[in-house]
């Protein structure tokens, strides 16, 4: 059943002429990785990079756009267990490449970090003017701790380099073997980026462009905390707090206290979350260190009269924090603002092309041709009362255009922590870039180049 699946999808896909640069393919819990890659791998060629990974959901529209020099196919089928989605994508203008991020065989601690980057850059810079990459989706395995690679993607590469993925899920991926990465024996695939890179000998074919886009679905509660004692192993952290009203150590239990009496008749919801904002040195290689700043969110796990309980590691003494929790209402707003922005997008090509000259084509005008997704698994119809309310920003203004995407277990995209928190400034250089709760959306548009006078 899960072959025929696959092949109904390409199929669909096949049917229109279109030269794929790569393949993301998006499978539910009964289809074998190993199958699906191994089937993408005959229909498509050994020469197109292919990541396979594992959702927690799909979400779609069949479609695809077609115009001179530009393709995006996205088929769905959609049932829980045995969904799919298959992205293809050909994108004149940018080279796509896949390079893993490997992992020694001395626990979480071993991963690759520098490696990875320096592949990137050199793979970026091979064929385009840049180091720095126009964009990266990356997948990370489950058992992966994104956070200290999000901190060193962010360190190596340029703001206008958009960062999207799924921070929590099994993947499989084919890579062209003309790529060259670095790799130890013994090592594993901890996770994967594909990669776009401008290319510099493709000039006067217009651009591409990538614009994205947050969805939050949480909202702070309570006062500000700042980590006193921290304790951690292999993937939680027990900590007691302070905050500047109570000059005693707040142990776990009194911690709570406060947020459920904050709460009060709110208090029926599914997660917390602490939102901790760290200041850490990051480098690559013997590059010079910098202090940067980053808002990380830790699930909480419980407390007793000793320590506060969240899940991963990371957090240090004296770094300050506050609650966050879902908040199907915050979720609504988000929708509301991420629909706006698309419709001034909208509103913007439309006026810049009712200025073009009339023998104009319309392949030749400023558009939107496709969109992705990836938002919590949390965020179904129950969360919000309603179904499609995520995909309904993009496609309520850019109808027919292909669009598609999952739910994901750590929804990964670049922004500032301005979106989160009204107090923080829009300026301030706090990063967030993994995310609960939230949808991260990915719109690509054309630019044509200028006509010749």
């Amino acid at each position: 059943m899960p072959s025929n699946a696959v092949n109904e999808v390409f199929e669909k896909v096949l049917s229109e002429p279109i030269r794929p640069h790569f393949a993301l393919a998006s499978i539910g819990p009964s289809f074998s990785l190993q199958a699906a890659l191994q089937l993408i791998d005959k229909k498509l060629g050994s020469r197109i990079p292919v990541i396979v990974n594992v959702s927690e959901g799909v979400i779609g529209t069949m479609g695809s756009n077609y115009g001179r020099g530009r393709s995006w196919c996205c088929i769905t089928v959609e049932n829980v267990n045995r969904g799919i989605i298959l992205t293809v994508g050909f994108l004149p203008g940018l080279k796509a490449h896949i390079i893993p991020l490997f992992s020694g065989d001395k626990g979480p601690g071993s991963l690759l970090l520098d490696e990875f980057v320096m592949d990137i850059r050199e793979s970026a810079s091979a064929v385009s003017d840049s180091t720095s990459p126009a964009g990266i989706i990356l997948f990370a395995d489950r058992e992966t701790d994104i956070k200290p690679v999000l901190q060193t993607i962010e360190f190596a590469f340029s703001e206008d380099t958009f960062i999207v993925g799924d921070g929590g899920s099994q993947f499989l991926y084919k890579s062209y073997s003309g790529n060259n990465t670095t790799w130890q024996p013994d090592s594993t695939c901890a996770a994967v980026a594909l990669f776009f890179a401008r290319d510099r000998n493709k000039p006067g074919i217009g651009e591409i462009k990538f614009h994205v886009m947050l969805s939050t679905g949480i909202s702070p509660v309570g006062n500000m905390y700042k980590a006193v004692s921290v304790k951690s192993n292999e993937n939680s952290t027990w900590l007691t707090a302070s905050r500047e009203t109570v000059r005693e150590h707040l142990d776990g239990q009194a911690i709570l206290e406060d947020i459920y009496e904050e709460l009060g008749d709110r208090i029926q919801y599914p997660a917390f979350y602490i939102g901790v904002t760290k200041r850490r040195r990051r480098s690559v290689g013997k590059e010079k260190a910098r202090w940067m700043q980053f808002h990380e969110f830790h699930e909480v796990l419980g407390g007793d009269e000793e320590y506060l309980f969240v899940n991963s590691i990371g957090i240090k003494t004296r770094d300050p924090f506050r609650f966050y929790i879902s908040d199907s209402g915050a979720a609504l707003s988000s929708c509301n603002r991420v629909l706006n922005m698309l419709k001034d997008l909208k509103v913007d090509f439309d006026s810049i092309n009712n200025h073009a000259s009339p023998s104009v084509a319309h392949c030749d005008k400023k558009r939107v041709f496709g969109g992705m997704i990836f938002s919590c698994c949390g965020r179904g119809d129950s969360f919000f009362g309603h179904p499609g309310i995520d995909s309904s920003p993009f496609l309520k203004n850019f109808p027919g255009v292909t669009f598609g995407g999952t739910y994901c277990a750590g929804e990964i995209g670049r922004e500032k922590l301005s979106l989160y928190d009204q107090d923080i400034e829009k300026g301030s250089s706090v990063i967030c870039s993994q995310h609960v709760y939230s949808a991260v959306y990915l719109v690509m548009s054309y630019c044509p180049p200028p006509l010749e006078q």
